[in-house]
């Protein structure tokens, strides 16, 4: 099976080797004494879910569609678009943005299509963009030749749909026949049609599932495994199915046998179907994955029409099969049992046979595997951030003190596994791409804030790194200089940040500063190159600053399961320490630091707002969840549960209530003028958040910008164009902030 799917990974690293962290609750925030014992003024009486939603007055804007909230947003974007749109930069912004991104010289991202390279590719004269292939020998070539497979603009309009490509999913080892995800307006939920490469046609008669968030992979040419909504009962609270049928060639959803059932009340993204294969395309083991909430999960086997539960932690990530192996990471620690099962910190990379993982059809249990071992323990500060799993050895790209390192690992016999390292360049964030077992190659990528991207290909049997593509400079880094320090949060624990700032900036408080963060779902974000941020901030003499804050992945599970439910004001004592921090270098100061953040980041931006406005000037606040303490009812927020808490149960509530931006807003407190933006068609963060954000900011006389986009989703990738527009808002609300 090869499988191009637009997303990003999220890397795991280790409990036992994260930097210590305090004893005790993380420290609530400062607030004046009147403030203390004066709640806000839509504070909840009382915590409940019902007390909470009879104390907001906006729940009219929850309504997506609804007639009061149309006409919220259209009065709201004229004001947006005005002071935005009509600002002398905006038009300049607006074009360099859109020459960036859909510039023809940027490196066609690839992955594995058979005996070729597949590419998704979007520019000016093909927004919606088009799905093709080349050979690997052209690809090396500067000018490619490609084959277009499937033109989603010339889709688009033919069928009337305003399609975006979701990806495809190619069955091994041919890879000519494909399932293509394609969204209506860029929601996270697709219509699934198979496709045939050899044709270049939807194929007649062939798989077509109706739209719905599917989780689903081919068994064989024939067979798919499906999870989705088969009808009323089969959907999780959060909206994702909880129930895996196999659906055979020619009959319909309502024919599909099931294989497989968690249970309504699971939390997560829904229960996923595994297929993993070797080099010739033979399935070596099929595997569920059954959410019980964000992050825990139980791992069945599917053999010969059974399943059976894999003994391996609940918190774990998957990475593959070697050799009859399971490749994974235990996020918490997996200690040996009795049996001698298991056993390896939080954070480890652990390859164990699989047939020693759960019972036999008798229910007898095998022996110890002769073949478990840590193929590789990360450092107190180094992190897993990804792994490729290839017919005799691994690939994993290493984060380093939140930089990146290359090594491939083989075994050596039962136990031992010899490291050996590819170098790559210093101070850079290093990717891994697609992998083909059969050709014991991976894609390898590398940046850094200033330098642009370069895309290689490691043959794994040489160890050999060549370079495919770099891009070019999309703006002049000569300008700056990026440096790393550490900032000391509420709790003594250091927090690494990075700083590309000019490099004859006066040291005088006045450099005009971005403050980036995220600190959450173990997401861990090392240096990247922005060409846009680039153009439109650096070239103008701004500062850029990124902030490796708990709650992310960064230092291992650790990291990230320090700011979870009732710790996540360590993540907002985490970001303020940053900006202090900046202040005491005297880089800037907070007339001129603005802040952003989007999705998990509008919570952070948005409690840093309201916790601590005297530090900042400037906020974009995009794509946001805010509202924390209705977050579960706004889809799909319950299955974020594992990383939030649950407002519904009183303890949690408690919690959530002392940092929830939404009920802490103040009409005697002075804000900065902050900007919120979200899109109508996000199925993935509700924009009720945003909106009632903005209405209540205004309610209470502060001044604020807000603009909702009516297309591109969640990810905001639906169309290059429109996503120039989007930069070059942000931009213009910065300078106005921060530089004027």
């Amino acid at each position: 099976m090869k499988t191009l799917f637009l997303s990003v990974a999220l890397p795991a690293l280790m409990l036992a080797a994260a930097p210590a962290l305090a004893e005790g609750s993380a420290a609530a925030p400062a607030v004046s004494a009147a403030a203390a014992t004066n709640p806000p003024p839509h504070f909840p009486r009382d915590l409940s879910p019902e007390g909470v939603k009879a104390a907001d007055d906006h729940l009219a804007l929850e309504e997506v569609d609804g007639a009061e909230a149309r006409a919220f947003v259209a009065a709201s974007n004229e004001k947006a678009l005005s002071a935005l749109t009509g600002d002398r930069r905006y038009e300049s912004f607006r074009q360099q943005a859109e020459a960036i991104l859909t510039a023809t010289d940027r490196i066609p991202g690839v992955s594995f299509l058979g005996e070729g390279l597949g590419n998704f590719w979007q520019d000016a004269a093909n927004p919606k963009g088009v799905w093709r292939r080349t050979t690997l020998a052209s690809y090396r070539t500067a000018q490619p030749q490609w084959e277009t497979l499937l033109d989603i603009d010339a889709l688009a309009k033919a069928e009337g749909r305003d399609w975006v490509f979701k990806g495809a999913n190619c069955l091994a080892p041919d890879e000519t026949r494909c399932l293509i995800n394609l969204s209506d307006g860029g929601k996270d939920a697709v219509v699934v049609r198979e496709f045939d490469l050899t044709t270049k046609r939807f194929v007649d008669g062939g798989f077509v599932i109706p739209e719905g968030k599917h989780r689903l992979t081919w068994l064989d040419r024939d067979t798919l495994l499906i999870a989705t909504d088969f009808g009323p009962g089969t959907m999780t609270e959060s909206g994702y199915p909880f129930i895996v049928k196999s659906l055979k060639r020619g009959h319909p959803l309502a024919h599909a046998t099931e294989v497989y059932r968690g249970q309504q009340s699971d939390g997560g993204y829904g229960v996923s179907p595994m297929v993993f294969r070797d080099k010739a395309g033979a399935v070596e083991a099929v595997l569920f994955s059954r959410p019980l909430d964000t992050f825990r999960s139980e791992t069945w086997r599917f053999v010969d029409g059974r399943t059976y539960k894999l003994r391996i932690p609940e918190r774990v990530s998957i990475y593959g099969m070697l050799d009859g192996k399971l490749v994974f990471t235990p996020e918490e620690a997996f200690s040996r049992d009795v049996l001698g099962y298991g056993g390896g910190p939080a954070g480890a990379l652990m390859v164990m046979a699989l047939d020693s993982l759960h019972d036999r059809p008798d229910g007898s249990r095998p022996g110890p595997s002769h073949f478990a071992s840590q193929a590789f323990v990360p450092s107190p500060r180094q992190s897993i951030a990804d792994v490729a799993v290839l017919s005799d050895r691994l690939v994993v790209a290493i984060n380093d003190n939140v930089s990146g390192r290359l090594s491939v690992l083989t075994p050596q016999g039962e136990f031992p596994w010899t490291a050996t390292d590819i170098a790559v360049p210093a101070n850079s964030a290093v990717g891994l791409g697609d992998s083909s077992k059969s050709k014991g190659q991976v894609f390898v990528s590398t940046q850094g804030f200033l330098t642009p991207p370069t895309l290689s290909l490691a043959d794994v049997s040489t160890g050999a790194l060549t370079e495919l593509k770099s891009a070019p400079a999309k703006f002049d880094g000569s300008t700056h200089v990026v440096e790393q320090f550490e900032a000391i949060s509420t709790d003594g624990t250091k927090i690494p940040y990075f700083v590309t700032r000019p490099k004859d900036l006066a040291m005088d408080g006045n450099g005009p500063t971005i403050l980036f963060g995220y600190g959450g779902f173990q997401a861990s974000f090392p240096p990247a190159y922005k060409p846009e941020m680039g153009k439109l901030w650096l070239e103008n003499g701004g500062v850029f600053v990124q902030a490796n804050i708990r709650g992310g992945g960064e230092f291992g599970p650790g990291w990230h399961q320090a700011a979870l439910r009732e710790n996540r004001q360590r993540a907002f004592d985490d970001f303020a320490a940053v900006a202090r921090d900046l202040e005491q270098r005297r880089i800037t100061s907070p007339r001129h630091l603005g802040i952003y953040g989007r999705s998990n980041g509008g919570v952070l931006t948005s409690v840093s707002i309201t916790q601590h406005p005297e530090l900042f000037n400037a906020a974009v606040i995009e794509s946001p969840l805010i509202d924390m303490l209705r977050y579960q009812d706004l889809p799909a927020g319950a299955s974020w549960i594992g990383e939030y808490g649950d407002p519904r149960i009183p303890g949690d509530a408690e919690f959530i209530a002392r940092y929830s931006a939404y009920q802490q807003l103040r009409p005697e407190t002075k804000y900065p003028r902050v900007y919120i933006t979200t899109n109508t068609r996000d199925d993935r963060v509700h924009p009720g958040h945003a909106r009632k954000f903005a209405a209540r900011l205004g309610d209470q006389g502060h001044d604020h910008l807000y603009f909702e986009d009516t297309a591109g989703g969640h990810s905001n990738d639906a169309d290059p164009v429109a996503n120039a527009r989007r930069w070059a808002r942000h931009y213009v609300y910065l300078s106005q902030q921060l530089m004027d």
